[in-house]
């Protein structure tokens, strides 16, 4: 039997972790996300300076679907990633706010990460959507090589900043399945 659905559940790979974001995380993962490089391609590119981020973590913790990603090797902080939208009467909800240090990129565990919370939701959901910045290439490709599909483009206002243009991206639970 299933357990119940959580927006926050603690979730492993051989390899790394996604634990439920923490108030005390806030460091480790401002010691992330300190580098501009991170926000190049991100609508909201000042993210690496503490004020901004500081309402990004704060936005994080409000959600109660945010995650901190970790090896399991090292111990190390990587990232972080979110659950966030989830909707009963579309059967839906929506992945995202996911960086990773410069360190990660390139090594496959944004791949990993994706997996596992696709996994995890399509027990759930029938539908799983991605707002990506109108800007982020990267994202965008890394998003359609796991098989999602542009559906839209969205203003989406992020907690206490301004509206940036996002395409959305979505997988549907049965394309999911026949991967």
């Amino acid at each position: 039997m299933l357990p119940p659905f959580s927006l926050q559940p603690t979730l492993e790979t051989d390899t790394l972790q996604l634990l439920p974001l923490q108030k005390t995380d806030f460091a480790e993962l401002h010691a992330v996300a300190a580098d501009p490089k991170v926000w190049e391609q991100h609508p909201n590119q000042d993210r690496w300076q503490e004020p901004a981020f500081r309402n990004f973590f704060e936005g994080a913790m409000q959600s109660q679907g945010s995650f901190k990603i970790v090896d399991k090797a090292t111990n190390a902080t990587l990232g972080s990633t979110r659950l966030y939208d989830y909707n009963a009467a579309d059967n839906s909800i929506l992945i995202g706010y996911t960086f990773y240090g410069t360190q990660s990129w390139g090594k496959g565990i944004n791949l990993a990460v994706k997996k596992l919370l696709l996994d995890y939701t399509f027990q759930f959901v029938d539908t799983v959507r991605f707002h990506i910045g109108a800007g982020n290439v990267r994202s965008q490709i890394a998003i359609q090589r796991l098989g999602a599909c542009k559906v839209a483009e969205q203003e989406v206002a992020y907690y206490g900043e301004p509206s940036k243009l996002n395409f959305v991206f979505e997988i549907r639970k049965q394309d999911w399945a026949a991967q």
